[in-house]
């Protein structure tokens, strides 16, 4: 499933389901097929989404400096392929902001 989260100030964002739900939750919203971010909650949101990135940028660097203490790098090369929640909420945390900036709501659906 696909979800697109949509405002007047910017272009739409497209989000596989799951990943979507995921950034619904850490925004504080409810996880379902469609819903609102109002002008009111998003510096909620705004707030709560900056929290996960940083969190998630820590232990990326925990991993990082684990990584350079000698533990070895796995056969594939030792890079990465997963896409970091970092990754995937940073557009999303732009569309908040900018519509906050321009006091226009952000909504979801299928």
């Amino acid at each position: 499933m696909i979800i697109t989260f949509k405002s007047a100030a910017c272009a739409d964002l497209i989000y596989f389901g799951d990943v979507a739900r995921r950034l619904m939750t850490l925004m504080g919203k409810e996880a379902t097929d469609r819903g609102i971010v109002t002008v009111e909650q998003l510096p909620a949101a705004i707030a709560r989404l900056k929290d996960a990135i940083a969190a998630d940028c820590a232990c990326h660097r925990r991993i990082v400096q684990e990584e350079e203490r000698g533990r070895e790098p796995d056969e594939a090369g030792g890079e990465r392929a997963a896409v970091s929640l970092t990754q995937r909420a940073l557009p999303l945390l732009a569309l908040l902001e900018e519509s906050l900036a321009e006091r226009k709501p952000v909504v979801w659906g299928v």
